[in-house]
């Protein structure tokens, strides 16, 4: 009995296969391709933050800003009000 469903579906394993080896590696390159463009989006956004150039980063973990220290480093400081460019680095 096994023996003949066997040879009833033996056909349609070669296709089935093709079929689903060549669908895995296009959604593993699908996935990987829509990774790197959520990534170079997320990097753009990010360079968008002003506060390593500001005169009140301090570059410390622990008080990252002197005035805004809860949005320092996040897209909130994107537009921040108090952001006052270095005037001169060797000074910092």
């Amino acid at each position: 009995m096994i023996y003949y469903i066997v040879n009833a579906i033996q056909p349609f394993l070669v296709p089935i296969c093709f079929v689903s080896a060549w669908g895995l590696v296009i959604l593993v390159g699908w996935s990987m391709w829509t990774t790197a463009r959520d990534s170079v989006a997320i990097a753009k956004q990010m360079h968008q933050i002003p506060c390593s150039g500001c005169q009140y980063f301090t570059d410390d973990y622990r008080l990252k800003c002197t005035v805004n220290p809860s949005i320092a480093n996040t897209e909130e400081a994107i537009q921040c009000m108090d952001y006052q460019p270095k005037t001169n680095p060797m000074l910092y």
